[in-house]
């Protein structure tokens, strides 16, 4: 993780402002950083001390379950809010997020900005406006798991995953998230395989078909 500092964290604000987010100017102790793939933005078992809002990249959401099974629940994009429910509310959800790419967001100290945002009725606007979307996208993801094959919604995850062009996730992962068995999983990655629209290369699966697969999920977002 990267911490910008100086002529750099300038430069990059002043091409990826945040003034609209905020009533307040918020720059004197916001910092930027840089997330490489895999790094966690937040440890799973530790509240977080920052509100972070995503201007570049994606991640991942994981929750350990009391059995110990690890899940993936959900995927966090651009403008979109780390830890928004942790500045609501003073309990902490004990999720852990992890990059998928190269992720830079902004992130604010909780314990110097939670009253000033909590009072921002510009902020509150957007961040309603984020939770009702978000809360949307959710239902959503379970109607699907009834309303669309599996060659939709793998083509979906593929995409959502992927990182320059590469796809690497855990087969049980996948599985899990998608709520198919291992066998349904492996017969439709075959499938995109001898179709052309991936590429396996030992354990990763190189992208060779974007409209192929972007196609299939469009359907998603059509429904």
């Amino acid at each position: 993780m990267e911490i910008y500092q100086g002529k750099k964290k300038q430069l990059y604000l002043e091409k990826n402002s945040i003034a609209h987010l905020f009533s307040f100017p918020v720059e004197e102790f916001m910092e930027v950083r840089e997330y490489q793939r895999d790094d966690w933005i937040i440890q799973e078992g530790m509240r977080p001390a920052f509100l972070f809002y995503v201007l570049e990249g994606k991640a991942k959401i994981y929750i350990t379950h009391q059995n110990g099974k690890v899940s993936l629940i959900n995927f966090i994009n651009e403008n979109e809010y780390i830890g928004e429910m942790e500045l609501l509310h003073d309990v902490y959800y004990t999720k852990g997020i992890q990059a998928l790419t190269k992720t830079v967001c902004i992130a604010l100290p909780m314990h110097y900005y939670r009253t000033k945002l909590l009072e921002d009725t510009k902020f509150l606007r957007e961040l309603t406006r984020f939770l009702s979307v978000k809360a949307t996208l959710m239902a959503a993801k379970y109607s699907q798991l009834l309303a669309f094959p599996l060659e939709n919604r793998l083509a979906d995850f593929i995409l959502q995953t992927a990182d320059e062009g590469v796809y690497k996730e855990k087969h049980v992962v996948a599985c899990d998230y998608l709520g198919i068995s291992y066998r349904h999983f492996m017969h439709v990655l075959t499938q995109f395989c001898n179709k052309g629209y991936l590429q396996k290369e030992g354990r990763t699966y190189l992208i060779k078909q974007f409209n192929s697969l972007d196609a299939l999920a469009e359907m998603l977002k059509n429904k």
